[in-house]
């Protein structure tokens, strides 16, 4: 059972009056909020000559002719490649070929059909585009709802100079696509539909940052860069889990491979005994080395293919924009409005090395409103830049509150669970396999202490802040994180409390906005403190869910 939710404010997000000592959330053009478009009068800005403004329906650009086939082929090649090899044992040369054929065939038909059934255009307030063929689409955007514009290009689009726009409205994650534009185009395309922010959003400097934060560059028309690769980062790429996974994949689909080879079983046999013959520890040593030569090799390949030429940049006008990528070039634009705060994460491997990542959480922008904008990389270095990003001097690392034993001690008993299953497991193998019954003691020692020390480790990165401007929440055991919220983001709260939480007096105290994830959690929280760091959060947000001053009970107590 859970405690009833507090529900968000009436009205708007909007409505909310600003946190005691903290200037009004941005005040915009004639009192708007930022998600309003500007007003009716506003003059639209001048479309340069590559931006064909008008009624007429327009093509993508011609070179798709060659991109769609070429990319179809491409995505076929193993299937074509297993049916004429297939036929082609079977003694039918001929009808390999004819197969293949007619495979190539169908993938240029296929590949032509998007162009021929594409349409777009942009007009004075919108843009259109139309596609399909039996089944006809139309997609439209307001032109004063453009919140981020995205251009990605792979290898087959640069080497025919090409570039895919992808144009969001912070609504969700869904994107208006234009594939495929010139590349020259899609950059004017970008900077037309982006330019009406530069209008009508002015973002002051948060407390604590003063009008440095904007340099004689950006305002000059440059922008400021904020960050940009440093290729000594590539000393942190081994220590990320992922490119494990992808070792372990390769390892799995060359052992699946080397198992439809036909090998005469005898000489398999043979080589086994001859190397479990030799030393097993070296065979064992050689083996854990590979593994991690390739997890070197691979991670950082596949560093240096995402993050080539990375550059984070303030431009004009309130946007945002990142470039990166080495075969596939990416360009991601974003209004700094829509940035409601930023979240820091550090794995385990990456925090023994003082490294971290950085993301940014935003409305309708990024995959599920986050976007990772530094790759693992220096804790100073993700520090400077959160920083830079949230406009403030400290949250990112100022100290955070504990939330008491009882916190603690239920950080220790949540991780406990893992210890019984690894306990049972061991007394089913010793059954099983007739393993000396000490094993089980003993593993059972072993998996306590790695569970007590993984609860305290969860428990000495619980916490919480709020600062002028921010909401701050600390977790994680394996995988630390800092998640930091802008005050002026937060739209309602919710308390939740476990039977098992209830009984201790704690609470999970959840702040819920429009984005990143859309609710940033405090675990394990005393309740009265829960609820009147809601309070303090959003004063005036909970006042008729908290029992009136004059009781005796005083604010800070929620309302049975």
């Amino acid at each position: 059972m859970t405690e009833p939710s507090l529900p968000p404010p009436q009205g708007k997000p909007a409505d909310l009056p600003p946190p005691q000592g903290q200037p009004a959330d941005l005040p915009p053009p004639q009192g708007q909020p930022y998600d309003l478009p500007p007003p009716p009068d506003a003059p639209p800005p001048p479309a340069p000559a590559a931006v064909p403004v008008g009624e007429q329906w327009r093509q993508l650009d011609p070179r798709m002719l060659f991109l769609g086939p070429a990319r179809t082929l491409l995505s076929l090649a193993v299937p074509m490649l297993v049916a004429v090899f297939g036929f082609g044992q079977g003694g039918g040369s001929q009808m390999a070929v004819r197969f293949a054929g007619l495979f190539a065939t169908l993938a240029v038909l296929f590949g032509l059909i998007p162009w021929f059934t594409t349409r777009y255009r942009v007009t004075s307030g919108q843009l259109q585009v139309r596609r399909g063929l039996l089944n006809r689409t139309v997609l439209t955007a307001p032109l004063d709802r453009v919140r981020s514009v995205d251009l990605e290009a792979g290898v087959l689009h640069r080497v025919l100079g090409l570039a895919k726009v992808r144009i969001g409205t912070g609504v969700d994650d869904t994107r208006i696509e234009l594939d495929s534009l010139g590349r020259d185009a899609a950059a004017e395309l970008r900077r037309y539909l982006l330019r009406r922010i530069e209008q009508t959003v002015t973002r002051p400097a948060a407390a604590g940052v003063g009008p440095e934060a904007t340099g004689p560059a950006e305002e000059a028309g440059e922008g400021t860069e904020l960050a940009r690769i440093d290729w000594s980062w590539l000393r942190y790429a081994p220590f990320s889990l992922s490119s494990l996974a992808v070792v372990a994949g390769v390892g799995g689909v060359g052992s699946q491979v080397l198992g439809d080879v036909d090998v005469d079983e005898t000489v398999v046999q043979d080589a086994w005994g001859w190397l479990t013959a030799q030393a097993v520890p070296l065979l064992v040593l050689a083996a854990v080395l590979l593994v991690l030569l390739a997890w070197v090799v691979v991670s950082t390949l596949n560093y240096v293919l995402q993050w080539w030429r990375l550059r984070l940049v303030r431009e004009p006008g309130g946007t945002l924009r990142l470039t990166r990528g080495l075969l596939t070039t990416r360009s991601t634009t974003v209004e700094e409005t829509r940035v409601r705060g930023a979240r820091v994460v550090e794995p385990l491997l990456l925090r023994l090395v003082h490294g971290a990542e950085l993301f940014t959480l935003a409305t309708g922008v990024g995959s599920g409103g986050t976007t990772r904008v530094l790759p693992p990389c220096p804790w100073t270095v993700t520090r400077d830049v959160g920083h830079t990003v949230l406009r403030s001097d400290r949250a990112l690392s100022v100290p955070l509150v504990r939330h008491g034993p009882r916190a603690r001690t239920r950080q220790v008993i949540q991780t406990l669970d893992g210890a019984v299953l690894v306990t049972a497991a061991l007394a089913v193998a010793t059954w099983f396999l007739d393993w000396p019954w000490p094993v089980v003691p003993a593993g059972a020692a072993v998996a306590l202490l790695l569970s007590v020390g993984v609860g305290l480790l969860a428990y000495r990165n619980l916490g919480h802040e709020l600062t002028e401007d921010h909401l701050i929440a600390g977790s994680g055991a394996l995988n630390r994180s800092r998640t930091v919220l802008e005050r002026g983001g937060i739209i309602g709260w919710v308390v939740r409390q476990t039977f098992f939480q209830r009984r201790r007096g704690l609470a999970t105290l959840v702040a819920t906005t429009a984005a990143g994830p859309e609710q940033v959690e405090i675990r394990d929280l005393p309740l009265p403190q829960a609820v009147a760091l809601a309070d303090a959060a959003t004063p005036g947000l909970l006042d008729e869910w908290l029992l009136p001053a004059g009781d005796g009970a005083g604010r800070g107590r929620h309302r049975s």
